[in-house]
């Protein structure tokens, strides 16, 4: 199993959430651990060592190594600011 690294801003996201839609994330992450290159996941075009798991409206933007796995951006899936906060972290 790997472990979990996971910034500031995609735990604040997750305290807003509805109890639903946070064990939904909080179980698509966990899931991740276990494997983080499953079925559903894409890798993102343009960064070639990211990739998004789409979970309900939310979309999960992580990467992984040998050990861990990064969740860097956790946002909703019906508009680009998921991406926008993306460009602007200079991932």
């Amino acid at each position: 199993m790997y472990k979990l690294d996971i910034t500031n801003d995609a735990l604040n996201f997750t305290k807003g959430l509805p109890p639903k839609q946070f064990k939904q994330i909080f179980t698509a992450i966990m899931d991740l651990l276990k494997n983080p290159r499953p079925y559903d996941s894409s890798k993102l075009k343009g960064y070639p060592d990211l990739y998004r798991k789409d979970v309900g409206e939310y979309r999960i933007i992580y990467k992984f190594d040998d050990e861990t796995v990064y969740v860097l951006l956790i946002g909703k899936r019906n508009d680009d600011d998921v991406y926008k906060r993306l460009t602007r972290k200079g991932t």
